[in-house]
C-alpha cells in the first residue's frame, strides 16, 4: 500500500465526518493517536472535547443549543491499563466495559453495529493501541451497513504488529460529503507519522475543512515510560 500524505488527503475531503489515526512516530519512540470530529448541523457543530480522567469526553459547548445529545455526547477516548481505546461513539465504554470482562476489541464489537441515523448509517470506527516493554501493536475495526442497506451488519478488524517507525492507518467515517453520507471504503489508509505532537496537530486541524471541523485530539504515548503528552484543539472557544 502506498503511503500518503495525511494532511493532503484531508485537505482534498470537504467532509471525512470523523477520523481516527493511529501509529508509531518517526523516532520510534512513541505510539500516537488522532481523533477528529466534524459537523453540518447545528447540533453536530455545537460541541467541544473536554478532559476525563485519562481519556476525553464531548461536550455541548452551548447547553442551551443541544436538542439530541443522541449520538453526539459519548467518551471518544478511554484508557484501561496499558490500552487506550479511541472510537467515534458510545461504543468506547463497550469496548472498556468487555475488555475489563476478558473479551478482546473484537469480540466485544460483535455485540455493536453501525449508527442508527438512517439514511446515512454512520460506520463505527473503532482503534486501540497496547503498549508493554518499550513496544506498541494495534487495531482498528469498522462496523458498517451493506452500502446502506441496514439489513447487514458488515464488520472488518486490521490488526498491526509492530509497526513501522514513522508509519500509521487512518481511517473515517465518510468518503465525503453527500446525501445520504457515503460510507468509508476499503482498509485503512497508510499514512506518515512525525515526531512532534505540535507539528502533528497543528497539520491536522489546519487541513481539516474550516466550516466543517469542529474538536480534534492528538496523544503520544512514550513507549518506555508510558508518559502521555496530549493536545486538544477546539474550533469553539
Amino acid at each position: 500500500m502506498k503511503k500518503i500524505d495525511i494532511y493532503e488527503e484531508l485537505k482534498n475531503n470537504a467532509y471525512p465526518g470523523r477520523g481516527i489515526v493511529i501509529g508509531k512516530s518517526a523516532d520510534g519512540k512513541s505510539a500516537v493517536t488522532a481523533y477528529f470530529i466534524m459537523g453540518r448541523s447545528v447540533n453536530s457543530r455545537n460541541r467541544v472535547f473536554v478532559e476525563d480522567g485519562d481519556g476525553i469526553r464531548t461536550q455541548a459547548f452551548d447547553p442551551s443549543k443541544l436538542s439530541d445529545p443522541h449520538l453526539i455526547i459519548y467518551a471518544p477516548v478511554r484508557v484501561l491499563g496499558n490500552k487506550t481505546i479511541v472510537t467515534n461513539g458510545d461504543q468506547t465504554d463497550t469496548i472498556y466495559e468487555l475488555m475489563n470482562q476478558q473479551m478482546t476489541f473484537e469480540q466485544s464489537l460483535r455485540t455493536r453495529e453501525f449508527e442508527d441515523d438512517a439514511p446515512n448509517f454512520t460506520p463505527r470506527i473503532s482503534g486501540i493501541i497496547k503498549t508493554d516493554n518499550g513496544k506498541m501493536n494495534y487495531a482498528m475495526s469498522i462496523l458498517k451497513s451493506a452500502n446502506g442497506n441496514p439489513d447487514s451488519c458488515q464488520r472488518y478488524t486490521f490488526s498491526y504488529k509492530n509497526p513501522i517507525d514513522g508509519e500509521g492507518h487512518f481511517i473515517h467515517t465518510y468518503m465525503g460529503d453527500g446525501n445520504p453520507l457515503p460510507s468509508f471504503e476499503g482498509e485503512p489508509k497508510l499514512v506518515g507519522i512525525p515526531n512532534d505532537i505540535d507539528e502533528f496537530t497543528n497539520g491536522l486541524w489546519n487541513a481539516l475543512n474550516e466550516d466543517n471541523k469542529v474538536s480534534l485530539f492528538v496523544r503520544f504515548i512514550d513507549l518506555e515510560t508510558g508518559e502521555t503528552k496530549s493536545k486538544i484543539v477546539n474550533k469553539n472557544i
